[in-house]
C-alpha cells in the first residue's frame, strides 16, 4: 500500500504544454489510493479538458470562484479546498504561476488555494530552457523554497521549442515516486520496527473444541495500519481472526495458541524498537488435550487447567531499549489494577479498557481507553473509532521516544 493511500491531494494544473501529463498524473495518484481534486487555471483548459480530469479523478474540476453559467450556484471556497488537502501539488507549474506564488499575487482560484494552504506544497516546474535558467526564475525558486515549498526538479530532454535541456516537467511516475519518498522521509516512525500482537488465542481441549475469547483483533490491526502509515515496518502477530491487511509494510504471522504467540513474539522482540501487545491471550489452557473428540457421556465435564506463559511479563524481564506497551481489560478497580500491571511487568505504557464503558471492549468498531504512563500519569480519552484510538496511542509513544 502506498503512503499516498487515503491522502487528499489538490492537483493544480497551469497553462503549459505539459498539462497533458496531468491526466496520467491523476490516474497514477488515484491508483495509489489518493483522493484527488483538480484546480485548473483558466488557460490550462486550452491544453487539457476539465472533463478528462474530472472523469479520471472522479471529482468535480475547479477553475474559477463561481460557476458563470449558473448564477445560483455556490462559490468555490478556496479555503475549504486548501484545508481539505493533505498536500498540494502544482504540476505543471509555469514560470508565470511560480512568479505569482513567490510574490503573493492572487488573480485566480489556484493561487487563492495555494495562499490558503496549511499543508505541504509541491511544485513541478515546466518551461523552456532559457526561461528555466533566467535569473528571475532562479530567484523565484529560491523564494518559494524559503517559504517551505518543495520543488520536484525538472528533467532534461527535448522541449516544446525544439531545444534540448532542463525545463521539461518530471514524468508523472517520477513525480509520484518523489512524493512517496519525501513523505516517507518525514514520517515520525520512519526506520522504526514495531511488533504488535492482536486477536485472541485458542487453547485446544480436543480436535474440535477450544477455550477462547471474543477478541476480534480490530484494535491491534488498527494500530498496525496506523503505525505503517506513520512509516514503521510492522510485524503483526495475530491470533485467529477474520481480518486481513494488504499493507506492504506489515508482515503478518498467524498463530493459534498462547504458546505459539509466545514463541513468535520472543522471536521478533529482539529486533524491534517498540512492542505493543494488544492481543487477548488466554490465561489458562487444558493440562491434557484429548487426541480424539470428547464424547458427550456424562452430565458434567471437568477440565484441569494450567497457566499459560505470561508473554508481557516475560518481555518486560528481558527488554533493553524497547518501548513496551501492554493492554489491560478490567471490570473492577480498573486504574489500580492497571497501575499494578504496569509496574509489575516493567512496561513503559499501559492502555486501559473497561468493559463497563459503553463503546469499549471486544468486537466494537469503537473503543474508550485511558493511557497510563510509567510515571503514573493518567490520560483518559473519550469514545472514538479504533482507528483514531490507534493514532492517540502512537502519538503518545512518538512523544515519549523523541522526548
Amino acid at each position: 500500500m502506498s503512503v499516498l493511500s487515503g491522502k487528499n491531494i489538490v492537483l493544480g494544473v497551469t497553462a503549459g504544454i505539459a498539462a497533458y501529463k496531468a491526466a496520467f498524473l491523476v490516474r497514477l495518484l488515484v491508483k495509489r489510493g489518493a483522493n484527488v481534486k483538480v484546480v485548473m487555471t483558466a488557460s490550462a483548459k486550452e491544453f487539457v479538458t476539465p472533463l478528462t480530469l474530472s472523469t479520471l479523478s472522479k471529482n468535480e474540476v475547479f477553475s474559477s470562484f463561481t460557476n458563470e453559467e449558473d448564477e445560483n450556484a455556490q462559490w468555490n471556497n478556496h479555503v475549504e479546498l486548501a484545508l481539505w488537502a493533505n498536500l498540494v501539488l502544482i504540476a505543471p507549474a509555469t514560470a508565470n504561476t511560480l512568479s505569482k506564488m513567490a510574490n503573493g499575487n492572487c488573480d485566480n482560484l489556484l493561487l487563492a488555494v495555494y495562499l490558503s494552504a496549511k499543508c505541504p506544497v509541491y511544485y513541478a516546474p515546466a518551461m523552456d530552457l532559457d526561461m528555466y535558467k533566467h535569473p528571475s526564475t532562479l530567484e523565484t525558486f529560491k523564494k518559494l523554497d524559503s517559504f517551505g515549498n518543495i520543488q520536484i526538479p525538472a528533467g532534461h530532454g527535448e522541449l516544446a521549442s525544439g531545444l534540448i535541456g532542463q525545463g521539461r516537467m518530471a514524468e508523472p511516475e517520477d513525480i509520484v515516486a518523489f512524493l512517496e519518498r519525501d513523505i516517507i522521509q518525514s514520517l515520525p516512525l520512519r526506520s522504526k520496527k514495531i511488533l504488535i500482537t492482536a486477536g485472541p488465542t485458542f487453547e485446544a481441549i480436543d480436535p474440535v473444541r477450544f477455550i477462547g475469547n471474543h477478541s476480534s483483533g480490530k484494535m491491534g490491526f488498527a494500530i498496525a495500519e496506523a503505525a505503517a502509515n506513520l512509516g514503521a515496518q510492522v510485524l503483526l502477530i495475530t491470533g485467529p481472526v477474520s481480518l486481513k491487511t494488504d499493507n506492504a509494510a506489515i508482515e503478518v504471522i498467524s498463530v493459534q495458541s498462547a504458546q505459539e504467540m509466545y514463541d513468535a513474539t520472543h522471536a521478533g522482540f529482539g529486533s524491534c524498537d517498540i512492542a505493543i501487545l494488544s492481543a487477548a491471550v488466554a490465561d489458562y489452557k487444558p493440562v491434557v488435550v484429548a487426541s480424539e473428540k470428547i464424547k458427550k457421556k456424562d452430565s458434567s465435564l471437568t477440565l484441569e487447567l494450567e497457566k499459560t506463559k505470561d508473554i508481557l511479563a516475560s518481555l518486560g524481564a528481558i527488554k533493553k531499549s524497547q518501548f513496551l506497551v501492554g493492554f489491560a481489560l478490567e471490570t473492577e478497580n480498573e486504574l489500580e489494577n492497571a497501575k499494578t500491571k504496569l509496574k509489575k511487568k516493567n512496561l513503559d505504557l499501559i492502555v486501559l479498557n473497561s468493559l463497563k464503558d459503553k463503546g469499549a471492549g471486544f468486537k466494537s468498531d469503537t473503543n474508550k481507553v485511558t493511557l497510563i504512563t510509567k510515571d503514573n500519569k493518567v490520560l483518559p480519552f473519550p469514545v472514538k473509532a479504533k482507528s483514531e484510538v490507534a493514532i492517540d496511542i502512537l502519538n503518545h509513544i512518538i512523544e515519549q521516544i523523541h522526548a
